[in-house]
């Protein structure tokens, strides 16, 4: 291991390998099939990189995250170690010359997206290069039981058969022991070493808070801790919207997700990465390959979709070492509204079938054809012309995306922004002497409450229904309203790139891949009872829920999670409580903030306190939810 150390110490500036590094390299080097399972921020691509260095050849690294290949390839090549990144939109000429450069040009590295490997003739050139290793990043996604399974994973096993004595090496940071086991079977590894790292995050205090006001809650927790921290949404509004709320409230903020140009996504990426700014709002596209230390705090404000994102997310705090949180902070609404988020936007096989064939029909693609045809695609559009549920449209893309039998680019950017330059008493005076603009403005002021503040992604599909009229009328309003400099308006297509991988055989097609799909829909409701078991227990430590999901047996109690300080603090006087509240409602009304404020005790007793006192009829709540003595 002595060279291996000095290969760290040269390139990543490092005296010691962290964790299970060193025994993982170790047995790559002796040329093992390797199982490795370590935590976020694990230092995973480690493993890899080092053994691929030390061994002629070249090493294959295949991950389904184009950002995070991107970003390690910059790395490699910044430190003069030659390395090449075959992701989508890649022309088939700039392929071959990329397969060249690996054959002859000396190349250390060469990664993949696990797409590439569907097509037969990159194969048969991989078959030819002078593979030493080859390493499979976010493994779970070989696994039907994994939470982003990918079934263009499963042509690695092919290369298998190829390279018998090359070995493999799967990595990931969360896999269930049925998630792992399946990773061993379907690569078809031969009696592989398999590392594991506790799942177990010391560092980080898990919380879960029930809370009638999140932004209330989150603001007292900037308060405390002024470090760096990370907001997770479940969609781009709540991004924009939650941001401009902190901001408004004094705090730093900048927000990230999936539809914001690459130019202003590295903006707001280099503003927080260099402590410009304290708070990030992001959606889950935030986070891969991301490696900053003093991550203080990790708030999710929606409820994750299962444990293993979850896991992952939270574990971008705290890698310097230090203490850090992990919050979910959620309401009774959420745990009620889970199932509409989650499981009513799973498509059944019959609702697959028909935007297929819909699709199809779309793009005019007759039976039999369509192999390699590409389009620019408007999801909003396409639904709205066949009455589809957007969200549930969606997915069932994604899922024949993931089956390859199409490819879609995920750029579903709503490149359509409006901000009010005016007030919003103008603003009602224009509507006064403009009737024909009115339902349109109305809708679009009553869809979007934020867009006096900040500019807004509008759904056109949306305003034109809810004013009952076109979409070209509504951005003839829009237009006009810009003329007059009453808003803001930039308008640029939104299209997304649809590839159809195969040719148009309907049944046959969707036949092929229901049982997938069954399996996923399955397992996304387990993975969602899971979650609502993990929120809704109130008399278990949550460090140890999260490690038993993860298949951890000999546990103890973390004592410093949100069920854990809880345990230890002393349970207060209820009477006390309630009496106090008497008298202080005898005085005004007040709203439970009010009361934490005053009294300083815990939201979640001055919540049970409250409910007690309403169903004891001894004190009453208005339409401004403020509670007042009967």
């Amino acid at each position: 291991m002595q060279k291996a150390q000095e290969i760290l110490k040269k390139y990543w500036k490092h005296e010691q390998f962290r964790g299970l590094q060193q025994p993982i390299i170790t047995s790559v080097l002796g040329g093992n099939d390797t199982v490795g399972l370590m935590p976020t921020g694990g230092g995973k691509s480690v493993c890899f990189q080092i053994p691929a260095l030390l061994n002629e050849g070249i090493c294959l690294v295949i991950s389904p995250l184009v950002a995070l290949i991107k970003d390690q390839v910059q790395n490699l090549q910044s430190k003069g170690i030659k390395a090449i990144a075959m992701t989508g939109g890649i022309k088939s000429d700039e392929m071959i010359d990329l397969l060249d450069n690996c054959q002859f040009g000396n190349y250390k590295f060469l990664y993949l997206s696990p797409e590439r490997l569907q097509s037969d003739w990159i194969m048969d050139r991989i078959k030819n290069l002078p593979i030493s290793l080859i390493a499979i990043d976010e493994a779970h996604c070989v696994s039907q039981w994994g939470h982003d399974f990918r079934p263009a994973f499963l042509k690695i096993g092919g290369l298998k058969d190829h390279f018998p004595k090359i070995p493999f090496l799967a990595l990931t940071a969360s896999a269930t022991p049925r998630v792992r086991e399946d990773i061993i079977t379907q690569l078809g590894m031969t009696a592989p070493n398999v590392f594991q790292s506790s799942f177990i995050r010391e560092n980080i205090a898990y919380m879960v808070f029930e809370t009638e006001d999140k932004l209330f809650r989150i603001e007292q927790i900037l308060r405390k801790n002024p470090q760096p921290s990370i907001i997770y949404a479940r969609n781009r509004k709540a991004c924009h919207e939650t941001a401009a709320q902190l901001q408004s409230l004094g705090f730093t903020a900048t927000f990230y997700h999936g539809g914001l140009p690459p130019k202003e996504k590295e903006k707001n990426m280099n503003r927080w990465m260099s402590d410009q700014v304290q708070v990030m709002v992001a959606t889950n596209a935030f986070g891969m390959g991301i490696d900053k230390p003093n991550v203080k705090t990790v708030i999710h404000i929606h409820l994750p979709e299962n444990l293993e994102n979850y896991y992952q997310e939270a574990g971008r705090g705290g890698r310097n070492g230090e203490k850090s949180f992990a919050v979910l902070l959620t309401t009774q609404s959420d745990v009620l509204h889970a199932e509409n988020q989650f499981i009513a936007v799973l498509p059944d096989k019959q609702f697959l079938k028909e935007a297929y064939i819909k699709l199809c029909n779309y793009f005019q693609i007759a039976y039999g054809e369509g192999i390699n045809e590409q389009f620019s695609f408007n999801l909003n559009q396409f639904c709205n012309i066949y009455k589809f549920p957007v969200l549930k449209t969606y997915n069932t893309f994604q899922f024949l995306d993931r089956q390859g039998i199409i490819t879609l680019s995920q750029e579903f950017s709503e490149k359509v922004t409006i901000q009010f330059i005016i007030d919003q008493k103008e603003v009602v005076r224009y509507m006064s002497l403009n009737r024909s603009d009115e339902e349109v403005l109305l809708a679009l002021l009553r869809s979007y409450p934020g867009i006096h503040e900040m500019p807004s992604a509008i759904n056109l599909a949306m305003i034109a229904r809810k004013a009952k009229t076109t979409e070209s009328f509504v951005k003839s309003v829009f237009e006009r309203l810009q003329q007059k400099k009453i808003i803001e308006y930039q308008a640029q297509s939104n299209d997304a790139l649809l590839t159809f991988n195969e040719v148009r055989e309907d049944d046959k097609t969707i036949n092929r891949v229901t049982k997938y799909l069954e399996r996923q829909n399955n397992l996304k409701k387990e993975q969602l009872q899971s979650v609502l078991h993990y929120v809704t227990t109130k008399d278990k430590c949550k460090s140890r829920m999260i490690l038993t999901y993860f298949g951890e047996t000999e546990l103890t109690d973390c004592g410093h999670c949100s069920y854990c300080i809880t345990k230890n603090k002393p349970r207060n006087d209820y009477k006390k409580m309630a009496d106090q509240f008497l008298e202080l409602l005898s005085e005004r009304a007040l709203t439970s903030r009010d009361l934490l404020i005053i009294t300083n005790y815990r939201e979640a007793d001055i919540i049970f306190v409250l409910q007690l006192m309403l169903e004891n009829k001894s004190i009453a709540i208005n339409a401004v939810n403020q509670y007042y003595r009967r």
